[in-house]
């Protein structure tokens, strides 16, 4: 598509920010009506589940991956200017990021978009745990955490192994992504089928998923019409988040751009399918205890997801959309730890099933 259109008539940062806000309300609108959230799935997983959150998620990241391999395919977009792919990108970041974050989003009970979602659907918890994510992740960009998570970045990068492009480090084909894709989305539908999902939950989880190749596509259509350079970006929350605060904060704070918009739209689109749908609910933080635990998760977040490169969406669906070998250090470092995180923290699959036990017992519906 043209964009010279709205170029000859607005700004570019204000096309930009415009781009950011469509897509963010996309994203937002799919993921608060399909309850898009990896530590859900993650933690369904290791209890021995396929259940819907673990289908929502297959859905929303088959689809992700599908969709930007065919707009490589097509050539309706090249992506070799893509962060993850152009520049060099630490394997230790990846690996150690992520642990941290998958620990972290076990501990505020979401990872950094869904506290973004739950948090304009009234939850409060989600808000003060996404506002220290955020500080945290500035702190770890610009900030006094800046050379720590430099030093550790800089152990051990990509540029040691010749590149971060899975697929020609492994000499495979565009077709053999194409059919993993297609692989993870059959298996995403059969979860959906087998669990009862329902069809509105599994649609959105695939509105999820194609809101990465939308900005992929927007952001490279950007960078060749523009006449300002142009950052090729798909979705993301930690730099993006740690931008949004600088901009409210100290405005203007950073130069106005996609990630500018990306969140605020997440945010409007989360606030108005909720409205829609009369989800809209205020909650709290039931004592102490849990306000720490939700802090420390959201700190473990900002950091991890910064030294990462990006966070469960950033790294691990986006950066695994352009098949990058460090976004699947990534998603496979937070898998595992949150996978050890809630066993340990939470007691894991047995702790659960007594849960259960108890809330059938006391004629109480269970939180998962």
């Amino acid at each position: 598509m043209d964009l010279q259109f709205l170029l000859e008539r607005f700004s570019e940062p204000t096309i930009l920010v415009g781009g950011g806000l469509l897509v963010g309300l996309v994203f937002g609108a799919f993921a608060q009506q399909s309850r898009f959230c990896l530590r859900a799935a993650a933690i369904e997983f290791t209890h021995g589940k396929a259940g819907p959150k673990l289908a929502v998620w297959l859905l929303a990241f088959s689809a992700a991956v599908l969709g930007t391999q065919l707009l490589i395919a097509f050539d309706l977009a090249s992506l070799g200017e893509a962060r993850q792919l152009a520049s060099p990108q630490s394997l230790a970041g990846a690996a150690i990021g992520g642990v941290m974050f998958g620990c972290g989003m076990i501990l505020s009970r979401g990872c950094a978009s869904r506290l973004l979602v739950l948090s304009a659907t009234g939850n409060l918890r989600a808000l003060l745990s996404g506002l220290v994510f955020a500080v945290v992740a500035q702190a770890s960009l610009r900030g006094i955490l800046e050379p720590s998570r430099a030093w550790i970045a800089s152990t051990l990068t990509t540029s040691d192994i010749g590149g971060n492009d899975l697929l020609a480090f492994l000499g495979m084909s565009r077709t053999v992504a194409i059919a993993l894709a297609l692989m993870w989305l059959a298996a995403g539908i059969w979860v959906a089928v087998r669990c009862r999902a329902g069809i509105w939950r599994s649609v959105s989880a695939l509105g999820v998923g194609l809101a990465i190749p939308l900005a992929w596509w927007f952001t490279d259509s950007m960078s060749h019409q523009a006449f300002d350079p142009v950052q090729v970006e798909g979705v993301t929350f930690t730099g993006p988040s740690a931008d949004t605060l600088m901009l409210f904060l100290s405005p203007p704070g950073t130069m106005l751009d996609f990630d500018v918009g990306l969140v605020p739209g997440v945010f409007l689109g989360s606030f108005l399918a909720a409205l829609l749908t009369r989800e809209l609910e205020i909650q709290g933080f039931k004592d102490g205890p849990s306000m720490r635990r939700y802090l420390l998760g959201a700190a473990l977040m900002g950091f991890g997801g910064m030294l990462a490169g990006g966070c469960a969406v950033g790294a691990g669906v986006t950066g695994a959309s352009v098949i990058a070998l460090t976004a699947w250090v990534t998603l496979s470092a937070i898998w595992l730890s949150a996978a050890i995180t809630d066993r340990l923290v939470d007691g894991g699959p047995q702790a659960a099933r007594a849960a259960g036990v108890a809330g059938v017992a006391g004629g109480m519906p269970v939180q998962p």
